[in-house]
């Protein structure tokens, strides 16, 4: 993904790569080993646990392993797109989620860039789901890459061909879907939180199709947050242990060039 935003890039990053790419693969660096302590075999390891122990609605039921497994990755993808329904609001989780928002520019980079503790907590919500349906240890593997694959996928700054778009979005979450969900637009913040299965916000009336300034017009990021500050490792983690800082309230978008929009709203 990184190799093709260079070859086919949708937006001009703001920032450059150097001191955002630094910190924010350090970010994921520092993720990786606070997991490893606290979870060894992270949600793999706790399937195995359940199955070991027989736990889980699907164990109790007695349901077919192909099945469990089917209905276990439907439910963890949902169970993910709640957790970040509720991480914006939830004012406790938004403190710690808004780091991830934070990110001035929006690339590659930006999916792997989670506060440790939203990590943490992630992990904890991943492991009821799992523990509670007894979700088969296969479907939990595929899950967790599929998961990182297309988070890395939709957060990439990448242009696609309009008909793909359109076609990949009734599915997937696809790159300029999410992007709107980075807009400093609070209306469009709130919108399409899905990071795999699309269905989610089409079913719960959050998909906002495309950005009123158009990807090339709109503001990533928080509007409180509009500096290089956010590109700093120190400045990230501490992010939720700062006094809030109150930003404008952005009910409309910036001006953008019409072509831009009429263009967007094609694809849309």
């Amino acid at each position: 993904m990184a190799v093709f935003e260079v070859l086919a890039p949708r937006r001009a990053l703001r920032f450059g790569r150097q001191r955002r790419w630094v910190t924010n693969l350090a970010i994921v660096a520092t993720d990786t080993l606070l997991l490893r302590v606290v979870f060894p075999a992270a949600a793999v390891g706790v399937a195995m646990w359940a199955a070991a122990n027989g736990y889980g609605l699907f164990a109790l039921v007695d349901a077919p392993v192909w099945l469990a497994a089917v209905l276990g990755f439907v439910l963890l993808d949902f169970a993910v797109w709640f957790e970040h329904w509720a991480s914006h609001k939830i004012p406790l989780l938004w403190r710690i989620h808004k780091m991830h928002h934070a990110d001035p520019d929006f690339d590659v980079t930006t999916a792997l860039r989670f506060h440790p503790l939203e990590i943490i907590v992630s992990m904890l919500w991943k492991a009821l789901i799992v523990v509670a349906f007894g979700i088969p240890v296969t479907a939990v593997l595929v899950f967790e890459v599929v998961l990182n694959g297309a988070a890395m996928f939709n957060h990439a700054n990448v242009r696609l061909p309009g008909w793909l778009d359109r076609a990949l979005r009734l599915v997937i979450v696809t790159p300029d879907m999410h992007r709107v969900h980075h807009s400093v637009v609070v209306r469009e913040t709130d919108s399409n939180y899905g990071f795999n299965l699309s269905l989610w916000d089409r079913l719960f009336r959050t998909y906002t199709p495309q950005p009123e300034a158009g990807h090339d017009g709109m503001t990533i990021g928080l509007s409180e947050y509009q500096s290089d500050a956010p590109t700093g490792f120190a400045w990230c983690l501490a992010l939720p242990f700062r006094k809030a800082v109150s930003g404008s309230a952005v009910t409309t978008a910036a001006p953008a060039d019409p072509g831009s929009v009429k263009a967007d709203r094609e694809i849309a």
